[in-house]
């Protein structure tokens, strides 16, 4: 069994494998509709200021503090949103709606539920004070405002805003080329009946749900069959149409696995067997150019490497600056571990609440590394550190699959 010196930990695999992240694609232009996920190529600053002009927060009634202390004030005008209204009336109210432009010389929005109207005359209960209820132009965006970094993943919220700044099209970094492929003869897809020693391959379909999340263009190379030689002309041909190549199975020291010195036979080995569990026999190297990421092949090995190493990797290459995992959360777990081994272990936990409301996390009974119904079951992974013993009700970094996978 290897000891800890032989196994590389965590952060330095992860460091090791964003150091080794070639540039990103080049840019393309994409409608703003085309762009969610994308990975912006551009700074994005804004032409003029947003709002671009003074606007009404509430319904109600738009006045100039000078006017008050004169009783009721008559109601001059009704500006709706979208309205070009006339300057203020010294002297008056102007019935205005939420979004509308303030109009020139009036200096507050008095609320209508802070107001008492009889027939065209208005009465203030609340004195307003300068400014209330009024967004100022530019309180979002002043003209040339910066809006957005080069190496932002664009969520909703920063679709929105470049809609704000009238961006219809943007630059972004084109998908990456993703090749997969899946390595064991016991594999056949879901739907064909099962021969003795024959299983569905889980793996192809999980990592294809893990990609699409991702906005990437997926090379399916299909399942390989467990020789060296076929090993070695799926990773050569993989290498020639896609940015990077994404294995599963075939790294481990069994006379069937042939990934590892595939890569070591075309091209360059670069890391090997990690410190963690599930997930310790990874592969990582170059065939030519082309990086090359064999992940294990026990189902929740495949889900927990991807989400801690690979998922990283293949943002980083996007383009993506800023962090690129999420921080864990740390919370009470109500179970123990007597003594963890040498491997950090990321254990599929599910996210409770006791009767008080506060969060705990419970540990499925089974973590085998092949078992992927306590994936769907839990609600994320619980992180127990090497060599720690964990009491009852000691907290644990906890990773939500929902943050890990956003």
């Amino acid at each position: 069994m290897p000891t800890a010196s032989d196994l590389l930990p965590l952060e330095d695999a992860l460091a090791r494998l964003l150091a080794a992240a070639p540039a990103p694609p080049e840019a393309e232009i994409v409608p703003l509709r085309q762009a969610l996920k994308r990975v912006l190529a551009q700074e994005c600053r804004s032409r003029w200021a947003v709002p671009p002009h003074d606007n009404s927060a509430v319904d109600g009634y738009a006045v100039a503090i000078a006017d008050l202390g004169k009783g009721s004030l008559p109601v001059r005008q009704r500006i709706a949103a979208g309205d070009s209204p006339r300057a203020h009336l010294p002297g008056s109210a102007s019935r205005i709606f939420t979004g509308a432009a303030i109009p020139a010389g009036a200096d507050a929005v008095v609320m209508q539920e802070q107001t008492k109207l009889a027939g065209e005359n208005v009465t203030l209960l609340q004195a307003p004070t300068a400014g209330q209820n009024i967004r100022p132009r530019g309180q979002d965006l002043p003209a040339g405002g910066h809006a957005l970094d080069a190496g932002t993943r664009l969520r909703p919220q920063e679709l929105g805003l470049l809609a704000s700044i009238g961006m219809a099209e943007l630059a972004v970094h084109r998908k990456l080329r993703v090749a997969i492929l899946t390595t064991g003869n016991e594999l056949i897809p879901p739907g064909q009946s099962l021969a003795p020693g024959q299983i569905y391959n889980t793996n192809r379909f999980s990592l294809l749900g893990l990609l699409d999340g991702l906005q990437l263009d997926v090379v399916d190379c299909g399942d390989v069959a467990d020789t060296a030689e076929a090993t070695r002309e799926a990773l050569r041909q993989a290498a020639k149409r896609a940015d990077v190549i994404i294995t599963t199975g075939g790294v481990s020291v069994g006379e069937e696995d042939h990934v590892r010195e595939a890569i070591e036979s075309l091209g360059q080995l670069e890391l090997w067997r990690l410190a963690i569990k599930p997930g310790k026999p990874l592969a990582f190297g170059h065939i030519e150019r082309t990086p090359v990421l064999g992940l294990p092949g026990n189902p929740a090995a495949v889900l927990v490497t991807f989400l801690m190493l690979a998922r990283p990797f293949l943002l980083k290459m996007q383009g993506m600056k800023g962090a690129l995992t999420p921080h864990p959360v740390p919370l009470p777990a109500h179970f123990s571990v007597p003594l963890a081994g040498n491997r950090r272990e990321f254990m599929r936990v599910l996210c409770q609440q006791d009767a008080e409301g506060q969060a705990y996390l419970e540990a499925h009974p089974n973590q085998s590394s092949g078992m992927l119904s306590s994936a769907a079951w839990a609600s994320g992974l619980a992180v127990i550190q090497e060599g720690r013993t964990l009491k009852l009700g000691e907290s644990v970094p906890y990773y939500s699959f929902d943050e890990l996978l956003s």
